[in-house]
């Protein structure tokens, strides 16, 4: 509900019970965040904010709806502090189906992979669509784009002169995934955008794994809220005791919150008050087989979180990392009403989802289907990429026959990547990759029409035997990235994303063994979800079959532009040295026969 002054007045007086309650939630156990108390009580509701906690019989009127929550317990709406839900190859509409159902109701996103393919006039879009549905979205702006360093290529470079435009946007609460090596080597883009937030009253979140020391306090002193990234406990600590809010991350790749919970489980509890959750990245398959945030609330108590705190992590204390708390994050008066039924705080099933005043979802299901909305050109244009040939995947040297000794990105998980040398043979001039040998050839192709870039290198542990892969959603720059043992493949496998508008394709022995179309914006569909987890499924079952046996075979992939992630990654521009940050010749030495 707008806060205007009629509205205000109105609120106030259904506060009061002087109008009665649009509708009332009664006979629950209320979870109180706030207090870390739990006692029963009723709950009040007038169009979508919370009027009353307590005793709401004088709020009851004859038509005021009545939601039985006896012998359960209220809990107010989750909120993942930091999602790309866009790596769920869900659109808004289809991860609101989702994750709602399981007990999100708030989201923190910069939505930077739509912007990064269709700009502000797509994210206007974005904006729209969550209008019409029942997860709230707080954007935050991103501190700029691209994320890489060197610069590589996206539709739309988000500048220090953009942030002074959507940084007084109403839908703006903060500066979104302010990566540390931006700050601390100072980019002006990066530093303007923090310094408009500080005019704008404004939180800064961060990105800043593995930093400590001296490194975390230069970033600090630019002014960092809080930070989603860390690979240890230790620097949970560390991070907390230099006074920042921390965000456990649990993806679908990254299990990161054994370890960092043990901040709180074997260090200091107090910790706990500081400490909120995140997905990150989650997959289609796992939301709907594991659930969302309260997934990770469950398993923040099986690692020893008493229940009360750990759902306290999953609502009041990212509301109040994020400043929001004034909106959600508890049961309280004034607040929108967010509200969950479990069955128990210490099983923490959600079996009825309310968000915004409205009854929602019950049984992990959504009431009513949701639709979602005409796509305009803007989010259902083509790959701007002319088609290409299996000799631009031919690394070529200045040899005709011999050896080349090559630096090729050996995977650890799917956000490390560390130095393997190897030694592969070179034919008429082309480097060769060598699948016993477990070295397969990686691109990343520039697919905005911007300037046709085209970089190669050598990748590791993928484990490929034959065969390419290749995908058109690859946060965070989402140009197409593709992998395989041989050109013909790959090239094949680009060429069919290209035709048919972005997706995940597999290519083998001449033909395209599977593909995904992720139609809206080359990176997401509007497909049910129950579809696209059936398809990971299937998809990761096609990359197995063409020997590579990682949990997310494409998700591991997509990652590889990413220069935040050590100690090397690949964009347009080429393969980076993440540690050095700049580009790097994979050719270490030729040896001509």
């Amino acid at each position: 509900m707008e806060k205007t002054i009629d509205n205000l007045k109105t609120l106030i007086r259904a506060g009061k019970g002087e109008i009665p309650a649009h509708s009332v939630v009664l006979g629950g156990t209320l979870i109180n965040v706030m207090t870390s108390e739990v006692y029963p009580a009723d709950v009040a509701i007038y169009g979508d904010t919370i009027v009353a906690v307590g005793d709401v019989s004088m709020h009851i009127g004859p038509d005021t709806a009545k939601i039985d929550a006896a012998g359960k317990y209220l809990a107010p709406g989750l909120i993942d502090g930091h999602i790309h839900s866009e790596c769920s190859k869900l659109s808004i509409t289809g991860y609101a189906g989702a994750v709602v159902p399981r007990g999100t109701t708030s989201m923190v996103s910069g939505l930077d992979e739509y912007i990064s393919v269709a700009g502000l006039e797509g994210l206007r879009e974005i904006f729209a669509e969550i209008k019409g549905c029942p997860l709230k979205v707080f954007w935050g702006a991103p501190y700029r784009t691209p994320y890489t360093v060197p610069q590589s290529t996206v539709a739309f470079n988000f500048t220090k002169e953009v942030h002074a435009e959507t940084q007084k946007w109403p839908e703006c609460f903060g500066v979104w995934e302010t990566v540390r090596e931006f700050v601390t080597e100072g980019d002006d883009d990066t530093l303007g955008a923090i310094a408009e937030a500080s005019k704008n009253r404004l939180p800064v979140f961060g990105c800043a794994p593995m930093a400590q020391g001296k490194e975390l306090d230069a970033y600090l002193c630019g002014g960092i809220r809080l930070d989603h990234e860390s690979y240890t406990h230790a620097e949970v600590v560390e991070k907390m005791r230099k006074g920042m809010h921390m965000l456990i991350r649990e993806s679908s790749v990254t299990h990161f919150l054994p370890e960092n919970i043990r901040a709180v489980t074997e260090v200091n509890p107090a910790l706990a008050r500081r400490v909120s959750f995140c997905t990150d990245d989650v997959t289609a398959s796992d939301l709907l087989s594991k659930g969302h945030l309260d997934n990770v609330v469950r398993l923040a108590i099986a690692a020893g979180v008493p229940p009360l705190t750990a759902i306290q992590m999953g609502t009041i204390n990212s509301a109040e990392a994020y400043r929001i708390d004034h909106l959600v994050g508890s049961i309280s008066p004034g607040r929108l009403a967010d509200i969950l039924i479990v069955d128990s705080p210490e099983s923490f099933q959600v079996q009825a989802v309310i968000s915004d005043g409205q009854l929602v979802a019950r049984d992990q299901k959504m009431i009513r289907r949701l639709t979602p909305p005409p796509r305009s050109p803007i989010l259902s244009g083509e790959l701007k990429r002319g088609l290409t040939r299996p000799e631009d995947f031919h690394y070529k040297v200045g040899i005709q026959k011999g050896k080349a000794k090559v630096l090729s990105m050996d995977v650890k998980g799917p956000f490390v990547r560390r130095r393997r040398d190897a030694e592969l043979r070179v034919e008429n001039g082309v480097v060769q990759p060598d699948a016993q040998q477990d070295v397969a050839m990686v691109s990343v192709l520039e697919r905005f029409g911007r300037n046709g870039n085209r970089s190669l290198a050598f990748c590791s542990g993928w484990r490929l035997r034959e065969g390419a892969m290749a995908s058109s959603c690859a946060p965070d720059d989402n140009n197409i990235v593709v992998m395989g043992t041989n050109a013909a493949d790959m090239s094949l496998a680009v060429n069919h994303l290209i035709k048919n508008g972005g997706g995940q394709a597999l290519a083998a022995n001449g033909g395209i063994i599977d593909f995904l179309p992720l139609p809206v914006g080359g990176i997401v569909s509007d497909e049910d979800p129950a579809v696209i987890a059936r398809r990971e499924t299937e998809l990761n079952q096609a990359a197995k079959a063409l020997g590579c046996d990682l949990p997310e075979p494409l998700m591991y992939m997509f990652f590889l532009p990413i220069t935040s992630i050590p100690d090397y990654a690949i964009t347009d521009a080429g393969p980076v040295d993440v540690r050095a940050l700049n580009t790097f010749d994979p050719i270490l030495e030729l040896i001509e026969d």
